[in-house]
């Protein structure tokens, strides 16, 4: 009878068991709001400037190249990268499009 009175009294003074879970969810709710919301925002903003892509704009593909869009279907965009040089690109690959009267970030 002692013993199982010196068992209960024991467990009595320990925290509940959703305490020690709660460090693990403040990491996820500090990697959801630091890392993962502004990335899948960012990824939103892309999408929607890349589908608003039109003929006429300049474009910034991911590898560097300048261009100008001259046709844009679904997937594909063909720019027009000098007079005469028309390339495919996959409108996923398209970084940024250039304001008008705006320039390359190198130049």
């Amino acid at each position: 009878m002692i013993d199982i009175l010196a068992a209960g009294a024991g467990a009595a003074g320990a925290p509940p068991a959703w305490i020690n879970l709660l460090p693990i969810v403040g990491m996820v709710l500090i990697f959801w709001f630091l890392i993962i919301r502004p990335q899948m925002k960012r990824q939103k903003e892309h999408q929607e400037k890349i589908g608003s892509l039109k003929k006429g704009d300049q474009v910034v593909t991911a590898g560097g190249l300048v261009g100008k869009v001259v046709k844009v279907d679904d997937t594909y965009a063909e720019l027009e990268l000098a007079q005469g040089v028309r390339v495919k690109a996959v409108k996923s690959t398209i970084g940024d499009i250039i304001p008008p009267g705006g320039s390359a970030a190198n130049d």
